[in-house]
């Protein structure tokens, strides 16, 4: 099954930055997480959002 959640660790690797730029992002709203009980996870959708959100900035530009 694939994951639909990621950490914090996790989603960072996947988007190939560090942990501290993937919260700078989540903190200002760029990138959605969500909490369950006390674990911050990101939904893999929230990060194909975020690089399309990305490409068609470039894409304008």
């Amino acid at each position: 099954m694939t994951r639909l959640l990621l950490t914090v660790p996790e989603a960072a690797e996947a988007l190939a930055i560090s942990r501290s730029k993937l919260y700078e992002l989540l903190t200002s709203g760029a990138v959605t997480s969500l909490r369950i009980d006390g674990s911050r996870r990101i939904p893999v959708t929230a990060l194909t959002d975020y690089i399309t959100r990305l490409t068609t900035k470039e894409d304008a530009a």
